[in-house]
């Protein structure tokens, strides 16, 4: 019984002094400076203004934002093309890397202010403060700047969800990522890698190519000089993939199918070559028993990006923080926030290896 009674009241004192932090912490932060697009357009069209911050609500820390990243939906979002999911904020922005700022009422998970962490966004993250459920957040490596591990969320978990959840790939398979320099391009060789299966890439540049082969691509395909499915039989003894991984989608869907294998996995998962696909795709995927398969993040529920976060934490996120870390997030460029528009022009001229990386909070002070 005194054991109870002890037990008890120490779980009062806990609550009581959370939400005492909670309001304390959460009454300094009033306004923040943040990225607004008033009419869909170019990326003259990104204001940086000062707007009334966002305040944690039920199971939900308030996150002092160091660093995010671009991703290909936010120049979508940019143009109105991809609007956020019902309820999410407005602010584009999908991942973002900082310190908790404040903590809201309900929390289960034990975060403190000032803990460093990283996080997945379903918007909100060209902002000085971003307010998410908590069973989103991971902690960020020790070894990790937060420039580093705001290129992590977005891009490794798309990445781990296309190769474990969707496409299930074995030790040993061949996969082919195209885009192979994109931030999701060399994630999922590292994770391709990590799995035991074979990665191999396409990408544009011999540059972008050298990358994939120093983070592990037994092979690269420059699609602009040569036929990557001639290639990929060339490899493969003309078996073909088992896995494709394809943001491209209607220019290479001819391709595609030439290249994989009898029974393999064609995961979508963008569509920056087009959306229309005129040919017998469905009689060519029939005959080798294909399987298409496709995904998006972004709009996925709450209790599945949850899981999705927590296996990642178990599974990848240990191999960062290594003494001898088997991955690493691969940064193109950094851009402070108020030079957002110069980072959009240089990810829509399709120059960057990796991630692009936005310095909310200056290094120097970070």
């Amino acid at each position: 019984m005194h054991h109870f009674l002890l037990h008890a009241s120490g779980s009062f004192l806990g609550n009581a002094c959370q939400t005492i932090r909670h309001r304390c912490c959460s009454s300094f932060v009033k306004m923040m400076r943040a990225v607004c697009v008033d009419a869909p357009g170019g990326p003259e069209n990104l204001l940086l203004r000062t707007i009334p911050a966002p305040q944690p609500k039920d199971g939900q820390v308030l996150i002092k934002v160091h660093a995010t990243a671009l991703n290909r939906a936010d120049l979508l979002q940019r143009r109105g093309m991809y609007p956020p999911p019902p309820g999410e904020s407005e602010i584009i922005g999908l991942e973002a890397a900082g310190t908790v700022a404040a903590l809201g009422p309900g929390l289960k998970r034990g975060w403190k202010p000032d803990d460093r962490v990283m996080t997945l966004l379903s918007g909100g993250g060209y902002a000085e403060y971003v307010a998410v459920p908590e069973e989103l957040l991971m902690s960020v490596p020790s070894n990790l700047t937060f420039c580093q591990a705001a290129a992590i969320p977005e891009t490794w978990l798309t990445a781990f969800q296309l190769l474990d959840l969707i496409a299930q790939v074995k030790e040993g398979e061949i996969v082919l990522a195209h885009a192979g320099g994109s931030g999701v391009g060399t994630a999922a060789i590292q994770l391709v890698g990590l799995f035991g299966a074979v990665p191999i890439v396409t990408a544009g540049t011999p540059e972008k190519l050298e990358m994939a082969e120093k983070l592990g691509a037994a092979a690269g395909f420059n699609y602009r000089e040569e036929s990557f499915a001639e290639r990929v039989h060339e490899f493969t003894g003309g078996k073909g993939a088992d896995v494709i991984l394809d943001c491209i989608g209607s220019r290479n869907w001819e391709q595609n199918m030439n290249c994989l294998a009898t029974d393999g996995r064609w995961v979508l998962y963008g569509t920056m070559g087009g959306k229309a696909v005129e040919g017998d795709l469905l009689g060519q995927l029939l005959s080798k028993r294909g399987h298409l398969l496709s995904s998006l993040l972004r709009s996925r529920c709450l209790q599945y990006k949850a899981e999705l976060v927590r296996a990642f934490t178990q599974r990848v996120l240990p191999h960062f923080s290594d003494q001898a870390a088997s991955l690493r997030p691969v940064i193109d460029s950094t851009f402070s926030l108020v030079d957002i528009a110069e980072a959009h022009r240089h990810m829509e001229a399709n120059r960057n290896i990796g991630k692009i990386v936005i310095n909310v909070i200056q290094q120097g002070t970070q």
